[in-house]
């Protein structure tokens, strides 16, 4: 596990070795410990806006040991893997704007209000606690109900905001998000019945069939 002091360490190690200034998205579990909901992290999780700043990252995570691992023996056959970095337990997530079937959208970015800075080169933007639960339903690992759970629990949740980022998704032509939302809220109530209001988790699955009726009209049209 990289513990908060660990990970100060890590990120300060790799900005000395950066070229050039990279921009950088935390999500996951090391978006809980900024945002002060966890203590430590199994990964760090990175979404990048570009190639070229998700390469001169990897490169510098790469300098200082990490080596790279093939994703699908934690994602599978999943789309939109991350590249993966490792060095004994420790593992760096590298995401390229999409977090598996979620866009992180212009929305997301704008909600990513705190801001970190380490040396010259790293900017690092931590997610959003709405948007840190969609992106724990995006990749749908083992720790993830838990540290959802843990984000309901200890933040006020605007789950309205949560409804309207499915419905921006679609719009992106990700239209999968709702199902795999609803289908993660259902699993989170069957851990902890009532941590996700029903009328949140029923509005999903009407925006599905939504979805559904108006591709199945779109192929009539063709």
């Amino acid at each position: 596990m990289i513990n908060i002091e660990r990970q100060q360490g890590l990120l300060s190690a790799i900005s000395e070795k950066l070229k050039e200034k990279v921009v950088a998205y935390a999500v996951g579990g090391t978006a809980m410990m900024f945002l002060g909901l966890k203590d430590a992290t199994a990964d760090i999780d990175f979404v990048f806006g570009s190639k070229k700043e998700r390469e001169l990252f990897k490169n510098a995570v790469k300098s200082i040991g990490y080596k790279e691992m093939d994703s699908m023996i934690v994602y599978g056959g999943k789309e939109n893997r991350p590249q993966m970095l490792t060095l004994g337990d420790e593992r760096f997530d590298l995401f390229l704007r999409e977090v598996v079937y979620f866009i992180f959208s212009d929305s997301m970015e704008k909600r990513a209000r705190q801001i970190h800075q380490f040396g010259k080169n790293l900017v690092l933007k931590i997610a959003d606690p709405h948007d840190v639960i969609l992106m724990k339903c995006a990749t749908d690992r083992i720790k993830d109900i838990d540290d959802a759970m843990s984000i309901i629990k200890n933040t006020k949740i605007d789950w309205n905001l949560i409804v309207e980022e499915a419905k921006n998704q679609a719009k992106l032509g990700k239209e999968k998000t709702i199902f795999e939302l609803g289908y993660f809220f259902e699993k989170l109530n069957n851990a902890s019945k009532g941590i996700v209001p029903r009328q949140v988790t029923d509005e999903l699955w009407v925006l599905l069939q939504k979805e559904i009726e108006e591709r199945q009209k779109k192929k009539r049209v063709n």
